[in-house]
């Protein structure tokens, strides 16, 4: 499946606005369909709360709110694919807890991002509907997979750092990269194929000594190829 059409997700044109503001051959697909559902685990002030550098930020220009949507986009993807595979029946031992334990952090991140948009008085993109076509519940499925998603968006994230304008917004960014970073190498220790092994795809560094980050055009033209989002 590839990229989907902008025109498709984006029948308001409000992606492409944002778009106007991202230098480069980005775009920022951000799948608008699909209200989320439910409220917030926590509160804005206790999500902000646990990233201070969040709480101070300050309107920033549009390329940074357009920076946040991308990024909590593919955080939906990720907290909707660990919990559902959490609470699949369909894993065990190391699998389950770390789907249970990395579910609650990408969820967290879901709120923290959509946290600061409200505070930024800016409009968060909507959850799409995904479906994960059973990688997530056959834990054989389950453990390749979900190393492709954290390197995926570690990739995401480190394309994105350098671009951000709001030190306090490029604070936060850098902290959950570097969470995502971990998931990624915790996975890749549950592969346990060639975890310690340089530059191999299911090592815990599979671009050896420095991570490389990729543009938004790359990173969406992947997952859309996945076929995980439907809508």
């Amino acid at each position: 499946m590839s990229l989907l059409p902008i025109e498709t997700v984006d029948a308001d044109g409000a992606v492409r606005e944002a778009e106007e503001a991202v230098a480069g051959d980005t775009r920022a697909a951000f799948f608008r369909k699909a209200a989320i559902g439910g409220g917030a685990v926590l509160g804005s002030g206790a999500i902000l709360g646990m990233l201070p550098e969040l709480a101070s930020a300050k309107p920033s220009r549009k390329q940074d709110v357009a920076i946040l949507n991308y990024a909590l986009t593919l955080e939906y993807l990720e907290a909707a694919f660990y919990k559902e595979a959490a609470g699949s029946g369909a894993l065990s031992g190391d699998a389950l807890a770390f789907a249970q334990l990395v579910a609650a952090h990408e969820q967290t991140h879901v709120d923290a991002i959509k946290a600061v948009l409200k505070s930024l008085r800016a409009k968060a993109v909507a959850r799409p509907t995904f479906n994960f076509q059973g990688t997530n519940t056959d834990q054989a499925k389950f453990i390749p997979t979900a190393l492709l998603l954290e390197n995926t968006g570690v990739r995401a994230y480190h394309g994105q750092v350098p671009r951000i304008k709001s030190k306090a917004i490029l604070t936060a960014a850098a902290q959950i990269a570097t969470v995502e970073a971990r998931h990624a190498a915790a996975v890749a220790v549950l592969v346990a194929q060639t975890p310690f092994a340089d530059g191999i795809d299911t090592s815990i560094t599979p671009l050896g000594a420095f991570d490389k980050g990729l543009s938004m055009k790359k990173i969406l033209a992947a997952v859309g190829q996945t076929g995980f989002i439907e809508g």
